[in-house]
């Protein structure tokens, strides 16, 4: 009985649950500074609790699962929400940002005041000409029966300076195309057999995110200036340390006496006369 116990302690302590918290530092060292640590483990935690599929793919492939949880936890989001998914693909773990995630992330970085995005259907209104049009016009067909197939999406951001950034545009074409790419895309239970739209979504934010800041450039940016400090700062000790060279003896003169100042006549070289001196001791005495 007691042998069962200990393995069945022994178990637990190495399990995916166990081994996040043992990581709990890596994590630490890339969430920002709006997500806890603990809070971070605790979510990530209840995750494999709540999704026993997922927690026996973790038990085989614990590698996938930290893969993905530092993955999450560099773009800022909390493990397991609308912004980050954890989904199993058979023996590993895959973490996919979802496009609530995307926009999360554009308007964390602070340059930005809205962000659009719209799919567009065969029956919507849709119109634009970028040589003179700043963004399309738009308007879905919401009250239809049948809006039809999905024939493209299109995304901008709206900045909080007024300017408004490029307008992406994707078609049936590409979208098809990026879901044949996708790793996995044929299994019914792939994101984009499974939540078609929303990954579509997601498609065109992606092709927004280099004309728009988002916080992981800024945060990447910050952790590269701070290396850079660092190494800078590691360099000049070292240099310090290779040049220093042995202290000068200070030698202190204030305790030596100054030489007494002697007054003296200038004198003629030339000896004087002993006659000519006994005149001279004479008028002297007389006066």
């Amino acid at each position: 009985m007691a042998e069962t116990i200990t393995k069945a302690l022994e178990k637990r302590d190495n399990g995916p649950g166990a081994l996040i918290s043992r990581y709990s530092a890596d994590f630490q060292m890339v969430l920002p500074e709006h997500i806890k640590p603990a809070t971070f483990v605790r979510l990530a935690q209840g995750l494999l609790r709540r999704d026993p599929n997922l927690a026996k793919v973790a038990q085989r492939n614990p590698g996938s699962l930290l893969a993905a949880l530092l993955e999450c936890a560099r773009l800022g989001h909390e493990p397991g929400t609308e912004s980050f998914y954890l989904v199993p693909f058979g023996d590993e773990i895959q973490g996919i940002e979802g496009y609530r995630g995307i926009i999360e992330r554009m308007y964390r970085a602070g340059a930005v005041a809205s962000v659009k995005a719209e799919l567009v259907y065969e029956k919507d209104y849709y119109r634009f000409n970028p040589t003179s049009m700043q963004v399309p016009e738009f308007e879905p067909n919401d009250f239809a029966d049948d809006r039809g197939e999905l024939i493209g999406a299109f995304a901008y951001a709206e900045m909080k300076d007024g300017s408004i950034s490029k307008v992406v545009r994707i078609n049936r074409r590409y979208i098809e195309k990026v879901k044949a790419e996708s790793k996995g895309s044929n299994s019914p239970h792939h994101p984009w057999n499974k939540w078609y739209e929303q990954m579509v979504m997601k498609t065109v934010l992606r092709r927004l995110e280099p004309f728009v800041p988002t916080s992981t450039e800024y945060r990447r940016e910050e952790l590269r200036v701070a290396a850079e400090q660092a190494a800078q700062q590691e360099q000049k000790e070292k240099m310090r340390s290779s040049t220093q060279l042995p202290e000068t003896p200070i030698y202190d003169v204030t305790g030596f006496p100054e030489a007494d100042a002697v007054d003296a006549e200038v004198v003629d070289d030339q000896s004087t006369p002993a006659g000519e001196q006994a005149a001279l001791d004479g008028v002297g005495g007389g006066r």
